[in-house]
């Protein structure tokens, strides 16, 4: 079930529209976001590129996030198979990634969104399990993971290539179906 529009209190998750790529490469190109993210600076071409393609690819439910319809961030959730153990349900697990301007910073905006998407892939899309990762030095994204209820499940020393910085550490979170559902997350 491919999303057309998720509603929070604040927000509008929506499919992303062509008009919206220059703005965002706003905020996506900014040096203080595109440290973080694993391809640095993006053209206006290759980015519109991706997002038509995840337009129609039926695994990937990324959105742009709007407030009062300006677009101040991205969250993306593809749908994977699991590791390949025989007799494993397709499309069980997904991972999850996200994109915000920081002039919206410290409202809580991404982490509404976040669990918006999480509980859309739970209750909606039947996923069993949602990782996601980030650089451990990465503090925001690191609270929204954790706000959303996800566990760190690996920290990573000196696994993660990072464009400035080098070899740097990398945390892995997880969350299950089940966890979301009895409010057991940690």
């Amino acid at each position: 079930m491919r999303i057309t529009t998720l509603r929070t209190e604040r927000l509008e998750l929506r499919p992303v529209r062509d008009d919206d790529i220059d703005r965002i490469l706003e905020y996506r190109n900014l040096p203080e976001v595109n440290r973080w993210l694993l391809h640095t600076e993006v053209d206006p071409v290759s980015l519109r590129a991706v997002w038509r393609k995840a337009a129609e690819d039926p695994d990937d439910h990324s959105v742009a996030v709007t407030l009062d319809g300006v677009v101040i961030g991205t969250v993306s959730l593809e749908l994977l198979d699991g590791m390949g153990q025989p007799g494993m349900p397709a499309r069980t697990e997904a991972l999850l990634g996200y994109i915000f301007d920081p002039a919206y910073g410290g409202h809580g905006y991404a982490t509404e969104a976040v669990t918006a998407m999480v509980a859309h892939a739970f209750d909606r899309l039947g996923v069993r399990r949602i990782t996601a990762g980030c650089f451990a030095d990465n503090l925001p994204s690191v609270r929204i993971l954790e706000k959303v209820g996800m566990r760190r499940e690996q920290h990573g020393v000196g696994d993660s290539w990072h464009a400035e910085l080098g070899w740097v550490d990398g945390y892995t979170y997880g969350l299950l179906a089940d966890e979301w559902r009895r409010g057991t997350a940690p």
